[in-house]
């Protein structure tokens, strides 16, 4: 019988390091024949474009949640896609939003369709280290990810006090009493967890996702023709961003084009060699559609040239 697949689950709120991880670790495994199925709000995905490799094989699943009956079918398909595809490791990575607490139907759905093809390795959380504290107190999803995870990575430890950290980790330990702690800088730490058995103290039994249809949150894509400035881009920005759970995207300022993040207040450019069509922002809206008026408004107070929202 041929070796079996190995399946991470990687999880995390909007914003937390997922992507510059999975980014690292496909480095790492460069030699290897590895899959990712991506999971993104958005109609329009913006993280498969930045892990895309010559060597990787990704398959994309974007408007929802991969957990939420919307895209049960979609992720079900997408898993056995790649099992036809004889990977070494698959990795999934799922929105910000997703709470996998049902990730055991999906396997099994799997199993009775295409025999045992996967071993599931474990789910891998990445916490934010800078506004974990703050999110878990407002956000049900986060203890979601970190009751059902088997290895919990706190991000960003560089930008936290020591005291913060512990006070993370004591936190952390309250939801999941049982689950590995580790600690990473821009997303680097010994990716020792794809030498170890992360289910050997598998502790959880799949429940019902709190991912629903109804309670999916409002995505929007902001499409531009042309170039601003970046001075411009961080006012429009600074007022959309309260109202948001995560901005995303590339956009075209005066120093060429620029990989855009905005997690909770903070604002990241990165110079880019991607040359996308046309600048995109996914903005992922905390109050529902009420979102799109201040969107217009502040688009054409700053910028006050025509751009699209869909």
């Amino acid at each position: 019988m041929a070796n079996k697949t190995k399946l991470y689950l990687l999880t995390g709120f909007l914003g937390s390091g997922k992507t510059t991880f999975l980014t690292n670790v496909l480095n790492d495994l460069e030699d290897r024949k590895v899959g990712v199925i991506m999971n993104e709000f958005g109609k329009v995905g913006i993280d498969g474009t930045i892990i895309k490799k010559d060597d990787m094989e990704l398959i994309e699943i974007n408007r929802g949640s991969i957990f939420c009956s919307c895209l049960q079918l979609s992720f079900v398909s997408a898993l056995m896609e790649m099992a036809d595809r004889n990977m070494e490791y698959v990795f999934v990575e799922s929105s910000g939003l997703a709470d996998p607490s049902n990730i055991g139907e999906f396997l099994g759905a799997v199993e009775v369709a295409k025999g045992d093809v996967y071993e599931y390795s474990g789910a891998i959380c990445i916490v934010d280290g800078v506004n974990f504290l703050e999110q878990i107190e407002n956000i049900e999803t986060v203890e979601r990810q970190l009751k059902f995870c088997h290895l919990a990575i706190v991000s960003k430890t560089d930008l936290i006090e020591k005291e913060n950290l512990n006070k993370i980790i004591n936190r952390i330990r309250e939801i999941n009493d049982k689950t590995e702690i580790q600690t990473a800088v821009n997303g680097r730490l010994e990716y020792k967890f794809l030498e170890k058995d992360l289910m050997k103290n598998d502790w959880t039994s799949t429940e019902e996702t709190t991912n629903t249809p109804e309670n999916k949150p409002k995505t929007l894509t902001l499409t531009y023709e042309g170039e601003i400035t970046k001075e411009k881009l961080t006012q429009f920005i600074d007022i959309v961003k309260m109202d948001s759970y995560r901005i995303k995207g590339f956009f075209k300022l005066e120093d060429g084009w620029n990989q855009v993040d905005v997690v909770g207040r903070k604002i990241d450019y990165k110079v880019t060699d991607k040359v996308e069509p046309s600048s995109r922002l996914v903005i992922i809206s905390k109050i529902g559609p009420q979102i799109i008026k201040p969107i217009f408004s502040a688009w054409e107070e700053i910028i006050g040239k025509e751009m699209k929202l869909r």
